[in-house]
């Protein structure tokens, strides 16, 4: 019994030994991981697709616990709501991010500056710039600049307020400009950098290079490649929500979060080009069926088309003017092909076609306007088009007739039989016996001409004798 008690004593201290000596860390190992950094890169414009990209890959990242993101960015601008999307999904993750333009030749322009100042950090690569940040409407160019108020002094270190617009501007372009100012002013002081300068960025679209950006407190810092980012933002302190972090980022390795099957696809759809051919060759596609009803595979390939593409257009600003003008101008050429009016359908439709589709997603964001080359290229094609159906029309009234009684006018044939002066005989014409009748006497084999018809009697003289006249 003595023997079992120490036995189960020294079990009892071996145990707890044993684990804390697996649990120390062996010679020449690291304890833990190095940090993760994930990457998730911008290039091009802000849009549905962007929006939705970053949003997933974020969620990505952080649950395959990165300790900050960078976001690389290069952008001309792009759209409103898609970039207030992405800044909302920055603003509410709960590790901070990096906006960094690179590389170098990169821009963070117009829609790219809000997004650059929502970061907690924001860097730029060398030789690349930000700026040009005002609204445009979906009228039209938003009336650039709104009027200072003269109580107002120009800010020292930033670029001077541009002349008063003496026209003004519509009530609400202005309220678009006076949004857009105090939603980059709110990023500015959350992240404490030049709102002053952010303001003019929208009120003025004034612009700045990389190293006047950092001088003018706009940007922490340029880096000029990743490893210089990491290294200049460790150890900063950031907030993140309601806390206050350190970056601990010295020897991070960086991963990147490229985009999805369905982000890459709604990017290509989302494209205004796109989108525009998509929604063309849909409804010519259904034209085609219903003309040649049993082809199927215009009918099958046109349904599909015009439902992706009208699920594009719901993404994108469209002018929904431009849009019905569109419909008229290919409902007045398919009426031209169907029952033809000499042009005056078809040029219509051409006109509205064209004028539809220059309004149908022209708003001067950039990035988000139809090719005008591809417009240019279908508008000859549908004037090329009409031109053929109209030369067609005239040629076929100038043309003789090959059907009915006014068709064997003027054909020529040969008697199979001797006619008497006004009596009737058989002649051979196309190949078929008809009934003639004549005013002279003829002999069989005799050229006659059709002068007249009535019913199956033909009415004939001498082809000689009309050949002399």
């Amino acid at each position: 019994m003595r023997r079992c008690a120490v036995l189960v004593l020294m079990l009892g201290w071996l145990v707890p030994l044993a684990s804390l000596h697996a649990d120390a860390p062996v010679a020449g190992t690291t304890a833990a991981p190095s940090a993760m950094v994930a990457r998730i890169t911008l290039d091009g414009p802000i849009g549905p697709a962007a929006a939705e990209y970053f949003d997933d890959a974020a969620q990505r990242a952080v649950a395959d616990g990165a300790v900050a993101i960078m976001l690389q960015l290069d952008t001309p601008g792009g759209l409103s709501e898609s970039m207030r999307q992405i800044i909302g999904r920055m603003l509410a993750l709960p590790v901070p991010v990096m906006v960094y333009v690179a590389p170098g030749g990169a821009r963070a322009a117009s829609a790219g500056t809000y997004i650059l100042y929502a970061g907690q950090i924001a860097a730029m690569a060398p030789a690349t710039h930000l700026g040009a940040a005002t609204p445009v409407s979906l009228g039209g160019a938003t009336p650039l600049p709104l009027p200072v108020p003269k109580a107002e002094p120009a800010k020292a270190g930033s670029a001077a307020p541009p002349a008063p617009d003496e026209a003004g501007g519509s009530a609400e372009s202005n309220k678009v400009l006076n949004d857009a100012i105090a939603y980059i002013r709110s990023l500015a002081q959350l992240r404490g950098r030049n709102a002053a300068w952010a303001e003019q960025a929208v009120r003025g679209a004034a612009t700045l290079t990389a190293s006047e950006a950092a001088q003018q407190h706009v940007i922490d810092f340029v880096a000029s490649d990743v490893a210089d980012l990491l290294a200049k933002a460790d150890g900063r302190v950031v907030r993140v929500g309601e806390r206050q972090l350190t970056l601990q980022l010295k020897g991070a390795t960086v991963r990147d979060y490229a985009p999805g099957a369905r982000t890459r696809f709604l990017g290509i759809i989302t494209n205004p080009t796109i989108a525009y051919l998509l929604l063309l060759g849909g409804i010519f596609g259904l034209a085609l069926e219903a003309m040649h009803p049993g082809a199927m595979l215009p009918g099958i390939v046109g349904a599909i088309s015009l439902l992706v593409g009208l699920y594009a257009l719901q993404l994108l600003p469209v002018n929904y003017a431009g849009l019905a003008l569109m419909a008229l101008g290919i409902g007045l050429l398919v009426a031209e092909a169907v029952n033809p009016t000499v042009g005056a359908f078809g040029v219509g439709g051409l006109v509205a076609f064209v004028i539809g589709s220059v309004m149908l997603m022209k708003t001067g964001v950039p990035g988000y306007a139809v090719n005008l080359g591809v417009i240019g290229g279908i508008a000859v094609g549908f004037a090329a088009l009409l031109g053929t159906v109209v030369w067609l029309v005239f040629r076929a009234r100038r043309a003789p007739p090959f059907g009915g009684e006014a068709a064997m006018v003027e054909e020529t044939g040969r008697l199979l039989e001797p006619v008497t002066a006004d009596g009737e005989s058989w002649a051979m014409l196309h190949g078929e016996r008809w009934r003639v009748r004549c005013a002279v006497e003829l002999p069989a084999g005799a050229a006659v001409r059709v002068v007249s018809r009535q019913g199956l009697l033909l009415r004939v003289e001498p082809a000689a004798a009309v050949a002399a006249v």
